[in-house]
């Protein structure tokens, strides 16, 4: 499979930083708490240089362009499921991951096509440390009734709990959760 190097936007190509930290970075950009104007001009700027950046007409075509580079040219979704994975947080997981799967001892100091990478994430074993972490995360306790496996299983998540997703339950969270343990006897 042939990924893309260039963005063509009118009769112009512009050749794109492909590499998958670049994209990273770009993910880490668009995250952040800056102004939409200034992410925008970041993420030309890192996937198509100064080169991008000299043709205020083409910024519009160029953004677009960065989206679909950047989701692999998949349309964008409407990010409806709770994170459950975060490319700085889990880095150590990643690159354990990727070190068993695939035997790439430091994929960060690898230079890879960031739809390789993409690829490779997406074909990573069920049981790699990265996907365990995320299915723990992802886990719904709901319908555990036994009090001593729902300790069990949100000490894990907390344990392996995304930065912005760690905070301690409201008060009316403990409370709940409180009279569940003692409705079914555990409390």
């Amino acid at each position: 499979m042939s990924y893309p190097e260039y963005a063509k936007v009118g009769e112009k190509l512009y050749k794109i930083n492909t590499d998958f930290k670049v994209a990273l970075k770009c993910e880490e950009v668009a995250e952040s708490d800056v102004g939409e104007v200034e992410r925008a001009l970041a993420i030309i700027f890192l996937l198509f240089g100064e080169d991008g950046l000299k043709n205020p007409e083409d910024y519009e075509e160029l953004v677009k362009k960065a989206v679909i580079f950047l989701k692999c040219g998949q349309e964008p979704e409407l990010e409806s499921n709770e994170k459950d994975m975060d490319f700085e947080q889990d880095k150590s997981y990643i690159k354990a991951s990727f070190y068993t799967d695939y035997g790439i001892k430091d994929i960060y100091a690898e230079e890879m096509h960031w739809w390789e990478f993409i690829d490779l994430m997406n074909g990573l074993k069920d049981d790699c440390v990265l996907n365990r972490v995320r299915n723990i995360r992802s886990y719904d306790t709901s319908d555990i009734k036994d009090g001593k496996i729902l300790r069990q299983w949100m000490k894990q998540k907390r344990a392996v709990a995304l930065k912005d997703k760690m905070r301690e339950p409201t008060a009316e969270e403990q409370k709940n959760m409180e009279q569940f343990l003692k409705a079914i006897g555990e409390g």
